[in-house]
């Protein structure tokens, strides 16, 4: 059996334009106690990585995998390894270790852990064909799963989930998204399958019609088509910017969530125009892995199908950089070619 892998591997920050991943042979990992080896099939692209490869997010190691949305089947037990068996189907997501033992882990908010770990940015992610994690952090999947379309539930629908649970959506109201990229479009699909309205704002055409497409009631480039308030809204788009005018749309007493692991500066806002009447601004924070397994029960009632775009491993540098230009329709899908 073959004692190396290929891996997309980042050694230095720098913009996604110069090519910064290389592929490179590295030797397979070994699980440790209590973690298992994943051979992946496949791993989506999300906008995290390309925060962590241009450095807006720093880094924590020398040298990177990068990837938190995997998807393949366990070749190998570490000891101690016993919740999983051997050729189980699991993703692999970015919450990849909690303390388990500071005041939110014990209170089921392990996504404030104060000492957390996370799958492609504090140990080697998906971007390669073997990885290794925690046999408690994983998401067994169903055998007949189909490993390119669960990718992106693994962060993209996650996040989603919960931004949406945070910004206080309940089946039927109106909810506003702002940027409709690849967590946008699987919350959409939520929506609307709990019979909300939606409004979409975006920049891209093409996001706008994909968005019309799936049957939103609304979409444009600005707010300022809006004719209507909305009940709660959601910020995909990193861009702080956009906050006073996504805390305009609301009703009174409606919540915006942020959505993002990072975001740029939020300007000035004005008290009675952008707060006022009990209006909400919170933000998300990664996930619990009970939000994961909700995700996942709604993905077998509702059959979610996140649209994709595939691209080879070696071609990880292309996906992050059609991401970073709002290139891709729905979310990029890496796929490996290991036998």
């Amino acid at each position: 059996m073959r004692q190396t892998m290929r891996a997309m591997v980042l050694e230095k920050n720098q913009p996604i334009e110069q090519g910064p991943l290389v592929l490179e042979d590295l030797p397979r990992p070994s699980p440790g106690p209590e973690e298992v080896l994943i051979k992946i099939s496949c791993c989506a692209v999300c906008r995290t990585d390309l925060h962590i490869v241009e450095g807006e997010l720093p880094p924590k190691k020398s040298k990177i995998i990068l990837g938190h949305q995997a998807v393949g089947r366990i070749e190998a037990l570490g000891p101690h390894a016993n919740e999983l068996s051997i050729g189980q189907k699991v993703g692999a997501a970015w919450l990849g270790f909690t303390c388990g033992i500071c005041t939110y882990c014990l209170s089921n908010k392990e996504n404030l852990c104060l000492s957390p770990k996370f799958t492609g940015y504090d140990f080697d992610g998906g971007f390669a064909e073997y990885m290794v994690a925690h046999q408690s952090f994983v998401y067994p999947l169903l055998d007949n799963t189909d490993d390119v379309l669960a990718a992106p539930l693994l962060c993209a629908g996650i996040i989603g989930y919960r931004a949406l649970k945070r910004s206080g959506f309940q089946p039927g109201d109106h909810l506003a998204i702002f940027g409709f990229g690849s967590s946008a479009h699987i919350t959409a699909q939520i929506v609307l399958s709990e019979k909300g309205k939606m409004s979409v704002v975006t920049r891209g055409k093409e996001h706008q019609d994909h968005a019309r497409e799936m049957g939103v009631s609304w979409s444009g480039g600005s707010t300022e088509g809006m004719k209507e308030k909305v009940d709660s809204a959601i910020l995909f788009a990193p861009a702080g910017e956009l906050v006073p005018d996504a805390l305009s749309t609301l009703k009174r007493g409606g919540t915006l969530a942020i959505a993002g692991i990072h975001l740029s500066d939020i300007p000035t806002l004005n008290y009675e125009k952008h707060l006022f009447y009990e209006k909400n601004l919170c933000s998300v924070t990664a996930n619990t892995r009970e939000d994961g397994k909700e995700l996942f029960r709604i993905h077998t009632e509702m059959k979610l199908k996140p649209e994709v775009t595939i691209y080879s491993l070696e071609n990880a540098n292309r996906a992050l950089q059609d991401l970073k230009n709002d290139q891709i329709k729905g979310t990029g899908v890496l796929i490996m070619s290991n036998d």
